[in-house]
């Protein structure tokens, strides 16, 4: 086996709700080019905007997605960071989960 990337990288919804470009990603991920990273908000905020955009989307599918995610790459949740959240201050209050999942 590959010796590790030194490379991390958190992935927001944004690159999680396409479907190719999160598929990419974790395809790269599983070759350990980089380590993958995201927390239960991430999911949480991809999970319903494909929900929302693809109102034809079966919950339970891309549940199944997000839980072979965490399976498939077991250190990549993010987790703690929520005491985090009030303490910091961005234009969009709604990404500060991701900045403070990205400190921890």
């Amino acid at each position: 086996m590959e010796k590790p990337s030194g490379y991390t990288a958190l992935l927001d919804a944004s690159v999680l709700f396409p479907v190719f470009t999160s598929n990419l990603l974790l395809w790269l991920a599983a070759r350990q080019l980089y380590r993958v990273k995201w927390s239960a908000d991430i999911h949480r905020e991809w999970v319903e905007r494909r929900l929302t955009r693809y109102p034809d989307s079966s919950r339970e599918s891309l549940e199944n997605k997000r839980d072979r995610m965490d399976r498939e790459f077991e250190e990549a949740l993010v987790t703690g960071y929520e005491s985090l959240i009030p303490t910091l201050t961005l234009r969009d209050d709604d990404d500060r989960h991701v900045l403070a999942a990205a400190i921890k």
